[in-house]
């Protein structure tokens, strides 16, 4: 079978690396040192991936994916712009609901909360909200039944369960403008638990009239929460919602609410990233180095091709060949490492429990005690580019150096 004269001289370079120990030796760290380098790289940011849907979800659960806030001095109710926004496609709920600030009091505790009014009567507003309840139930907080349900951490502060009572002081402003505070008891009629301290740890569900009712009489106070079929598709999905309402009606999705969140684990994987490429250029070193004292090994070889005829881009080829098979051999090794540990981190990470006898993500200290992983196949693409540039670009000065062997002066003592 006919071979281009560099590709034949290079392989034939890979296969006779055994009577060469150091310069074998050499090779196979190459090898193994991209072949970790891009295996660590997929498995960091595939379980990155998977915190990151983790912490999506959680947020998620108990948040709006676009919150609707009407125009100043807007005559349309929260109802109103509810009916208007469920008209839209793509959106899949919409129901008014009022926060406020409050101070819940269970003798002798105090504890600073978020007071959420909701309806849960409106479908598709509340499902994940509804599974996160883990005693009572949404069905619970009718109109004028002064019923709450707590998150888990605030129940837990404060020493309640249900049944219990719990006063709430709502901070408001008396005609005169002096401070007027409002008690309002309440009764608690089940938890819920996210998993997050922003919400188990600080908000309290109660009907929606119920919480007005605590308002001072006129307060505007009050959004519409609005459910996407896909919370991924919020920005374009809010921005046809903007559209579709009176002019002036602000509308926030859920990528700017949480926005800070997100940055800093871009930022996290971005620097993860550039640290454990790291490993692969160590590793791209040492192909230089081997490849630079295979040149040194191969003059008389080099001086005899040159002799024969062969230009000097020929035997960069043979090296650049050599070079690059081993280089790319451990990319691909590392890629199939990588994806198969990526899909199967659950197991591993069981295996060395059971081992090693720990738990990784102790149960009393995170929120998350599994480690989640979610594959991505751009970023094993932009992985494996990478890995393999690196290598292509560590052959580029030992083939530039074997070209420039002077064929007189490499055959003078031979």
């Amino acid at each position: 079978m006919f071979h281009p004269l560099p590709v034949y001289v290079g392989l034939r370079y890979v296969r006779a690396r055994s009577h060469k120990f150091f310069v074998s030796f050499i090779t196979w760290v190459s090898v193994i040192g991209v072949c970790i380098g891009v295996a660590a790289l997929i498995v960091i940011l595939s379980v990155m991936n998977g915190f990151e849907g983790e912490l999506r979800d959680r947020l998620l659960s108990l948040s709006s994916h676009a919150r609707i806030a009407p125009a100043p001095g807007s005559s349309e109710n929260l109802f109103e712009l509810a009916a208007r926004a469920q008209k839209v496609p793509g959106v899949v709920g919409a129901a008014p609901y009022i926060e406020v600030q409050a101070l819940a009091l269970h003798t002798p505790e105090m504890l600073p909360v978020v007071l959420r009014g909701i309806d849960p009567g409106i479908e598709g507003t509340v499902t994940d909200l509804a599974r996160a309840v883990t005693s009572g139930s949404l069905a619970a907080l009718t109109p004028a039944s002064n019923r709450v349900i707590l998150g888990s951490v605030v129940a837990q502060r404060l020493g309640v369960a249900s049944g219990d009572t719990v006063t709430l002081l709502v901070p408001s402003i008396g005609p005169g403008g002096a401070p007027a505070p409002r008690l309002r008891q309440f009764r608690v009629a089940g938890t819920f638990e996210v998993g997050l301290q922003d919400h188990d740890g600080v908000l309290m569900l109660a009907s929606l009239a119920d919480v007005r009712a605590v308002l001072p009489a006129g307060s505007r106070k009050g959004s519409v929460h609005v459910r996407f079929d896909d919370a991924l598709a919020a920005p374009a999905r809010a921005a046809a919602l903007r559209a579709a309402l009176p002019v002036g009606t602000v509308v926030r999705d859920w990528t700017q609410d949480h926005a800070n969140y997100f940055r800093a684990i871009r930022i996290e994987k971005t620097m993860m990233s550039l640290i454990l490429l790291l490993i692969v250029a160590v590793a791209a070193f040492n192909i230089v180095a081997m490849l630079v004292m295979v040149v040194t090994d191969k003059r008389t070889d080099i001086a005899i091709l040159r002799t024969l005829g062969a230009a000097p881009r020929r035997v960069m080829g043979v090296f650049a060949t050599q070079g690059l098979v081993i280089g790319w051999c451990g990319v691909l090794a590392g890629v199939v490492l990588g994806v198969a540990m990526a899909r199967n981190v659950t197991p591993i990470v069981a295996f060395l429990e059971r081992t090693f006898g720990f738990e990784i993500m102790d149960s009393s200290v995170y929120y998350i005690t599994s480690i989640p992983s979610v594959l991505e196949w751009r970023h094993v693409a932009w992985i494996g580019g990478a890995a393999f540039l690196l290598t292509a670009l560590a052959t580029v000065y030992p083939a530039l150096r074997a070209a420039h062997v002077a064929p007189a002066e490499a055959l003078r003592y031979e």
